[in-house]
């Protein structure tokens, strides 16, 4: 069947640990499903060195690894795996309609698996670029591990940054806040938490603005009470820099059609991955403040796949 007249019973859009382990169950119960790979096939987790929380792999794996594992498991169940990106979604009819690159292809579908993930914010530097995998992170609970004894910074001053910082501190040596207001934006249990601990330093009214180091990050330049007169240029040693500054769904397809919350995750029913159209299930990250873990992805995924079959069964599709 060629991409032009493409019809499943189940479309899965993006292909991280959610995607791919929905495809796993929906291929195993003969949904035949589809599923668009998005601009980053495996998803965040293919950014990632060391992975060593996911069960199964007591050694541990890189993330890329992981996600061709999850990938060639999906597509021996009979996944179709096809690249590109859904620009355009009609989940107003049914079948449902996916548009991929602009109009090259649409793809029908009677239940629609959407596992878009969410990006994490960054300061915008060029170094965090550089030093990707080498000591930048955006997940604490990720790679705290490899920083045990060690010296890392977070970046933020909200209720993420200040639990990322106070998880890191039962494992580095030493922890700095950075915070570019003079006060903590977190909430008043967290802010408390933080200044007790003897581990933690926080830097108010600190920006940064560049990181440095031969083979991985070794410190990071700040810049405190930047644009005032007494403004002061900091180094600071570390060996890990870690981003809380938050999150961004990737959900701008179906705003005005889902409902999202006010930062732009899909709204779920009770514990179940139901959205508020029938058929149209999410999981991962899209739908996760919360965790955004690998494995909390995959058992989400599991859950939409087992219930775009239920739906499908109901409807005799």
């Amino acid at each position: 069947m060629s991409n032009e007249n493409l019809k499943t019973r189940c479309l899965i859009i993006g292909s991280g640990p959610a995607g791919y382990t929905a495809a796993i169950y929906a291929s195993r119960a003969n949904l035949e499903p589809v599923l668009i790979e998005g601009i980053q096939p495996g998803g965040q987790l293919t950014t990632t060195t060391e992975v060593e929380n996911f069960p199964g792999y007591p050694k541990g794996i890189t993330g890329s690894e992981l996600m061709i594992d999850i990938k060639e498991q999906a597509e021996r169940f009979g996944t179709k795996m096809l690249t590109g990106t859904v620009t355009k979604v009609d989940l107003q009819n049914r079948p449902f309609t996916a548009t991929i690159d602009d109009g090259a292809y649409e793809i029908k579908a009677d239940t629609l698996i959407i596992a878009t993930g969410a990006t994490a914010k960054y300061l915008g530097l060029e170094d965090e670029k550089k030093y990707a995998g080498m000591g930048v992170s955006a997940c604490a609970t990720c790679d705290g591990f490899f920083y045990r004894n060690k010296t890392v910074a977070v970046v933020g001053g909200g209720d993420t940054a200040c639990e990322e910082a106070i998880y890191l501190s039962s494992l580095a040596k030493k922890v700095y806040l950075i915070v570019r207001k003079d006060y903590l934006r977190a909430s008043k249990v967290m802010q408390e938490r933080v200044m007790e601990n003897e581990n933690i330093e926080v830097l108010f009214e600190h920006n940064t603005i560049g990181l440095f180091g031969e083979d991985g990050v070794e410190g990071a330049h700040l810049v405190k009470r930047k644009g005032q007169p007494d403004e002061e240029m900091v180094d600071i040693a570390i060996d890990g820099f870690f981003l809380a500054i938050g999150h961004t769904p990737n959900t701008d397809l179906f705003k005005g059609v889902l409902e999202l919350d006010e930062v732009g995750y899909v709204i779920t029913k009770g514990q179940t991955p139901k959205t508020n159209i029938e058929g149209v299930f999410a999981a991962g990250d899209v739908a996760d403040p919360i965790y955004r873990q690998a494995i909390t992805a995959a058992g989400s995924g599991c859950k939409a796949a087992m219930e775009a079959e239920r739906y499908i069964s109901e409807h005799k599709l």
